[in-house]
């Protein structure tokens, strides 16, 4: 079984696999990739944007599961520092 600082380094970083994402949508946008470039690179931000929705996913449950207070679930609107 694997460390967790070694699943760290086998998972990419939520920020890089955005990243990536963002990198690809601009080059698709660009529309200077062939045909079969951009079938790739289509493929890629599918999977990355799962990826991405599947990290988010999990945080929002373990949000959840912090912010649970026995069988009751305290949700709180999140509230930005105005500072």
């Amino acid at each position: 079984m694997a460390t967790k600082k070694a699943q760290a380094k086998e998972t990419p970083l939520f920020e890089e696999q955005l990243a990536k994402l963002e990198a690809l949508v601009e080059s698709l946008e660009e529309g200077e990739l062939s045909l079969e470039q951009s079938m790739l690179s289509f493929e890629q931000g599918i999977s990355l944007a799962r990826e991405c929705q599947k990290a988010l996913s999990e945080a929002e449950q373990k949000v959840a599961v912090l912010t649970r207070d026995g069988d009751q679930l305290n949700a709180q609107p999140f509230e930005l520092d105005e500072d």
